[in-house]
């Protein structure tokens, strides 16, 4: 595995660069971010998902993961600890990226966007391709939205 660092300029966001393919199969729904509103559209598939998720007892490894996909395309969902053995209508995405960025946003929700943003950026300046689908792996729940975990991961073609 090759890993190494980029810092931005303000020295505050440390991007690593990873060279070692990540898999990612995951559960949940898909759909379009209509008037590029992808927090809502990620948010009501979120809320179609977890009724099915309890309703049918299945192990989950806890994190809400958001897929962000060419044209719109928004995927919301989870790892589970095993396949579904019956049809719990979720649908399955199976994710590979050979070389991404990654960087773990700590504070509050309402700053991953600028994070992103700021990340996608600081990869290109240093001369690499950025592509789909970026990834927001969110970290468990706590009440002080300064400890608030998210990790970012977007594909370097």
């Amino acid at each position: 595995m090759q890993k190494y660092y980029i810092y931005t300029n303000s020295q505050i966001m440390k991007v690593e660069m990873i060279d070692n393919e990540l898999t990612l199969d995951i559960f949940g729904f898909s759909g379009t971010a209509f008037n590029k509103e992808y927090a809502g559209t990620a948010f009501r598939l979120m809320d179609k998902m977890w009724p099915i998720v309890k309703a049918n007892g299945l192990k989950h490894k806890g994190m809400n993961i958001w897929v962000y996909e060419p044209n719109d395309k928004v995927f919301a969902g989870i790892e589970l600890d095993s396949i579904p053995q019956n049809n719990t209508g979720l649908e399955q995405k199976s994710i590979s990226l050979k070389k991404y960025g990654y960087y773990k946003h700590i504070g509050p929700y309402k700053l991953i966007g600028q994070a992103g943003d700021n990340m996608r950026n600081e990869l290109k300046d240093k001369g690499f391709k950025v592509g789909l689908p970026y990834i927001e792996i969110y970290g468990h729940w706590t009440n002080d939205e300064t400890k608030l975990e998210t990790e970012l991961l977007m594909a370097i073609e």
